[in-house]
Formats: C-alpha cells, sequence, structure tokens
C-alpha cells in the first residue's frame, strides 16, 4: 500500500500516522530514539506491507499483469489502490479527503526535526502535488509511476504502466474492495496486539 492507506490504516493515532509515513523512508531497526508510538509505526507500516505483498486478492490482482508488467506490478499496485482508495474516500473515512490529506502534511511540518532527508524532499513534493489527495487524480498517478521507475537502477516499464492500470481498473477496483476492509482489520488487530508489547 501507498501513503494514504498507511495514513488512514494508522487510525487517530498521530505518532502511528508519523510512523506510517516514515516507514518507507527507515531502513533497519527504527532509531531507539524515536518515540515508542512512532518506532511502532514504522513497525505497523512493514506488517502492512508483508501482509499486502501476500494477500489472496494482491496475489491475483498482480497475476492480471503480463510479462514485463508482472515484475513491476506489486509498486504500480500500491499507487492504484491509493487511487481507488482516494476516489471514494468518503467511503472509508469520515474525513473528507483534502481535510485528511492537508493534515498528513501539516503533521509532517510539526514533526521536522524527526524525518529524515529523503522525506523532506518527498514533503516538499507532496505540498507541490496536493498528496495524498491527488492521488484521486489520474495523472497524478501517471506522475508517481515515472518518478519510481527513474529511481530504479535497472531499466522498467513504471513509468509506461498508467494506460495499462486504466485498463485494468475495473477488475483491479474489484480486488480492492475485496481486500482493504481485511487490510483495514489486520491493521487494528496489530496494533491492538503489538500496543502493549
Amino acid at each position: 500500500m501507498n501513503h494514504l492507506a498507511h495514513l488512514l490504516l494508522a487510525g487517530d493515532d498521530e505518532a502511528l500516522r508519523l510512523g506510517g509515513l516514515l516507514g518507507d523512508f527507515v531502513h533497519g531497526a527504527p532509531d531507539p530514539a524515536l518515540p515508542p508510538r512512532v518506532a511502532l509505526g514504522i513497525r505497523l507500516h512493514r506488517a502492512i506491507d508483508v501482509h499486502t505483498d501476500s494477500h489472496p486478492e494482491v496475489v491475483v490482482a498482480r497475476a492480471r499483469f503480463e510479462p514485463p508488467y508482472r515484475r513491476y506490478a506489486g509498486i504500480a499496485l500500491d499507487l492504484w489502490f491509493d487511487h481507488c482508495l482516494a476516489r471514494d474516500f468518503a467511503r472509508w473515512s469520515t474525513l473528507p479527503l483534502a481535510t485528511f490529506s492537508d493534515a498528513a502534511r501539516e503533521l509532517l511540518w510539526r514533526h521536522d526535526a524527526q524525518l529524515p532527508p529523503a522525506l523532506r524532499r518527498f514533503r516538499a513534493y507532496m505540498d507541490a502535488h496536493d498528496l495524498p489527495a491527488g492521488y484521486a487524480r489520474r495523472e497524478e498517478i501517471g506522475r508517481a509511476l515515472e518518478g519510481v521507475a527513474g529511481r530504479l537502477r535497472r531499466d522498467n516499464p513504471l513509468g509506461t504502466m498508467l494506460p495499462l492500470l486504466v485498463a485494468l481498473d475495473a477488475p483491479l477496483q474489484a480486488h480492492f474492495e475485496a481486500f482493504f476492509p481485511q487490510l483495514r482489520g489486520f491493521a487494528q488487530a496489530w496494533v491492538e496486539a503489538n500496543a502493549a508489547g
């Protein structure tokens, strides 16, 4: 899953949300100096990613992509599922998407001292593109795919995958709708099981 999903799955806890955003930018064990709930949010992010990659709906969704796209389908689906979430956000959250998105960026600004340089750079991109609310727009997904494609070391087709995702929109939406409520249940149970530990 991508940024919007990780924020939503972290619930109302600001520290878990911050950890959810840090999850893609922190490697290895979380810094012991981080507040425990922020570190828990990083671990939640990683648990969500592992659960997502092995979920039967996601496995079937990845299989819809032919080579050479299949190898990169997981990355593309993370972004497209944020698109599915954003364009129907009122179904999943009581907050309007714009309000939720603004609060996420404000959260990063309030905790600037805890952000690694890569997340500070991404925050500037978020501000410029109105993310994560911008993920409701297909063209923003296309830009994100091109950006990820450029950061990978080997040649890849990610930058050309938007038309394929659009063509597969109906079945991918069905996979998302079957999968996301289960993922939400997983995240809630994970937090309950790990918050005291």
